[in-house]
């Protein structure tokens, strides 16, 4: 599995051979939505919450007699059933998050790498650095290169690496992430997903 390297500048810098294990997988999408939902309902906050009969502010004066009044036998104005009163079984704050294998979030990830790979939607790319940090002209560069909406995988490796994230701060549908945050659910949400080699050498070196 061969992919050609490219530069900032769109040019071809080399080929680079691709780890099977992680590029190589029939991608199967029951693993990677599983992963997703996880990913999602861990950052779900589940902070939704009503009053119930006990923490609703209000009079507990018994409203009629006992017996008597055709009515019935209600002793508070915060039940259910009245208007302002409080609500039964409603949502209280809980986390939505389940557990998930360690195992099966790693191959969830080799699943999303490889089914960018079979897309044609990874790129490798030389360094991630810039002699400045001027945006337009990084702009230019990623016109030439024809990225859509971009997730960049890379590693700080030089102060060059700093103009990068500077320049690419106000370019819409382009994020970056180390490669120590590399997640599916950001990986299969971008069109093109581009690793450094130096990401790519420390994913491989990751899952060996």
């Amino acid at each position: 599995m061969k992919l050609d390297v490219i530069s900032i500048d769109a040019k071809k810098s080399g080929t680079i051979e691709l780890d099977g294990a992680l590029f190589g997988l029939e991608p199967r999408s029951d693993i990677l939505n599983k992963v997703v939902r996880w990913q999602l309902a861990r950052k779900q906050q589940g902070t939704h919450s009503v009053l119930t009969r006990s923490e609703v502010s209000y009079s507990t004066k018994k409203i009629v007699r006992q017996k008597g009044s055709g009515s019935g036998r209600h002793g508070s104005r915060r039940a259910p059933i009245f208007r302002k009163g409080g609500v039964y079984k409603g949502p209280t704050p809980r986390s939505h998050a389940f557990k998930l294998n360690k195992k099966f979030r790693v191959l969830g990830l080799k699943h999303a790498l490889s089914a960018k790979y079979l897309a044609g939607q990874l790129v490798i790319l030389e360094k991630a650095e810039l002699k400045d940090k001027k945006t337009k002209g990084f702009y230019k560069n990623l016109k030439k290169l024809g990225w859509g909406r971009t997730l960049l995988i890379g590693r700080d490796e030089s102060p060059s690496g700093a103009n990068f994230i500077t320049a690419s701060k106000n370019i819409p549908y382009f994020d970056i992430l180390p490669v120590e945050g590399i997640n599916v659910y950001d990986v299969l949400k971008r069109d093109t997903l581009v690793l450094t080699k130096a990401a790519l050498a420390a994913l491989e070196e990751r899952f060996k």
